[in-house]
């Protein structure tokens, strides 16, 4: 038995009774052909057509699965009996009677037949079907329409620009105050990155918002969260800080003297330092904190060993504990003085991004549109708002059956959420239709490329554990089958993966359990290589001579120019020697 059949026949076995599966895919596994495959069981098993829902993630996976599915069942209508049979014991691993032969042969034209074909669309189209067919429930209008990348990103640059001016017109307003607190630390670029993030991060700010009752209570409770009083200036801190009752004046006066009578010139530098800070007024220390922090800490803020040299503490064995004493105080007002600043910041950003999107929805409503986001978050609130969610889902769950879920590791919380609702009665124990009602979602928490959409890869695991114990509860079964075999790479190059992913830093952000990474090559024999390249350093252009006219353009040269240059010239030097391409037995050429 290969390998591809041993991954067809863990599929199977899920196909047959499963209520739930979770399939971990690796990469070049063949995620689309398990999914195809789990649809045509359905289907040979007497699965409507039209109580199939499967969600991907791009318009064009689902435009690929529908292809693959018509292309299969119009090969079955024309495929000669005997061919037809083999493929579909390939398929269930079960010898394919004459009425199943039958069903396959029908399939194409049921399929076709069935009003608005399968539903195998983007979680976003799958959300406006259902905001279309509820608007009034889910408090949108009915005739919305739903805006592209660009025309959302111009209305979200109106939405910044009405801020700025809002925060440029009322100088003395909470809103001014926070945008001048995020333009003190970040610059133009990271300010982009923060609008993205902002937008990314919408649904879990608004609820956090809903919940606290508003910005001002979300802040106050911010601040406090921290144990600092709200609007705590890291100013005020180091003032307390700095005054002869905060810290024990004498041992430390008696500890310079120490320090500067030390025949070290260590311990004199760091004597003369303290002391010129505790001769200071209390309002000049403050000007002085970073350098006395210094004393007693790192530059990373780690206590530093040595506060004194041995000679010197041996004689005088109070003044480690009196110095050790006086780091851990500073340590203290170091920690608290970030805690402010980190309050200040989130502050700052949370008071902008409430105006920010304020403000853009203000203006989807008044021009009737949706953005992409907007889908699954409407969606989301509907299926669970109470005294609303049971009816709307009553008339849901009599057109569900099977949901089908394709790259499931870039789905986002919101849109998990969503699901979860709709697949909420699947778990309810008997249901009032005899009917095998299933989940299966594929993917792999390792290739989740669409963080930056608000998909957090490790929700794969949580979900997949949370169906798990639903499915317990009722007595359902559910299966997770692991699909190591790769059927693109070779056998060298994935273990160099499996090697260099087995290494603490490098698997961490991609290892989500305790399950090393490990793959297979279905290309077992296939020869392969890996080379390492040494990394490459930026390289400055040359000078000119300050009073030379400018007539050419000139560029530094960057490593990833440096690199993509020396791709081209390997690739040209292959296919000029005319090296073999071992594979295909012939020298490799353009396109391979």
């Amino acid at each position: 038995m290969t390998l591809a059949d041993d991954a067809s026949r863990a599929q199977r076995r899920a196909a047959d009774a499963a209520r739930s599966v979770w399939v971990s895919a690796s990469a070049g596994s063949g995620k689309t052909k398990v999914l195809t495959d789990r649809v045509l069981n359905l289907l040979l098993t007497g699965a409507a057509p039209d109580r199939l829902l499967c969600l991907t993630f791009t318009k064009a996976a689902a435009a690929e699965m529908s292809n693959r599915i018509n292309e299969r069942l119009g090969n079955w209508t024309v495929a000669a009996e005997g061919k037809l049979r083999d493929d579909i014991a390939a398929l269930t691993g079960r010898p394919a009677d004459a009425d199943t032969c039958r069903t396959a042969r029908r399939l194409f034209a049921r399929v076709l037949d069935t009003p608005g074909g399968m539903r195998i669309l983007t979680i976003h189209a799958f959300c406006q079907s259902i905001l279309r067919r509820f608007p009034l429930e889910a408090e949108i209008i009915p005739n919305f329409e739903v805006m592209d990348d660009r025309s959302a990103a111009e209305l979200q640059a109106e939405a910044r620009n009405a801020v700025l001016v809002a925060a440029r017109e009322n100088p003395g307003s909470p809103l001014a105050a926070a945008f001048a607190a995020i333009t003190a630390s970040v610059e133009e670029n990271g300010f982009a990155k923060l609008l993205t993030e902002i937008q990314s991060k919408r649904g879990a700010l608004q609820s956090v918002l809903q919940e606290t009752g508003g910005i001002d209570a979300y802040i106050d409770g911010l601040w406090r969260s921290l144990g600092l009083k709200p609007g705590t200036r890291r100013l005020d801190c180091l003032a307390a800080a700095c005054t002869e009752a905060a810290f024990d004046a004498e041992a430390l006066r008696r500890a310079c003297a120490c320090l500067i009578q030390s025949t070290s010139k260590t311990d004199r530098a760091r004597g003369e330092v303290l002391a010129a800070w505790l001769a200071a007024p209390e309002s000049a220390r403050i000007d002085r904190w970073d350098e006395y922090l210094l004393q007693f800490l790192t530059t990373e803020f780690g206590f530093r060993r040595t506060l004194a040299t041995a000679p010197v503490a041996k004689s005088n064995p109070w003044l480690i504990p009196a110095l050790q004493a006086e780091a851990e105080r500073i340590d203290r007002v170091r920690l608290r003085c970030a805690a402010i600043s980190a309050a200040m910041s989130a502050a700052a950003i949370a008071r902008f991004a409430d105006a920010f999107l304020g403000h853009y929805a203000h203006e989807k409503r008044q021009r009737g549109v949706l953005d992409y986001d907007d889908l699954i978050l409407a969606t989301r609130r509907l299926l669970t708002r109470p005294g609303i969610d049971a009816w709307v889902l009553f008339k849901l769950d009599g057109g569900i059956d099977h949901i089908l879920i394709d790259e499931a590791q870039d789905t986002s919380p919101d849109q998990w959420r969503v699901i979860e609702a709709l697949t909420g009665d699947f778990f309810a124990g008997e249901s009032a239709r005899a009917v095998n009602r299933t989940v299966f979602a594929v993917g792999d928490p390792k290739q989740s490329i669409y963080s930056f959409q608000g998909a957090e890869p490790q929700r794969f695991l949580e979900v997949g554990e949370n169906f798990k114990q639903r499915a317990a509860a009722v007595g359902a079964d559910f299966d997770r089958i692991p699909l190591a075999v790769s059927f693109r790479s070779t056998e060298a190059v994935l273990n160099v993966v499996d090697a260099v992913f087995a290494q603490d830093p490098a698997a961490d952000g991609v290892v989500f359990d305790a399950t090393p990474i490990k793959h297979s090559a279905f290309r077992g024999k296939a020869p392969g290589r890996v080379e390492h390249w040494p990394m490459l350093a930026p390289r400055a252009a040359d000078r000119d001579a300050p009073w030379t006219q400018a007539r050419e353009q000139k560029f530094a040269e960057a490593p990833r120019a440096q690199l993509a240059q020396r791709i081209a010239d390997t690739i040209h030097q292959w296919i000029t020697t005319k090296q073999l391409l071992l594979s295909q037995g012939r020298p490799i050429r353009a396109g391979d």
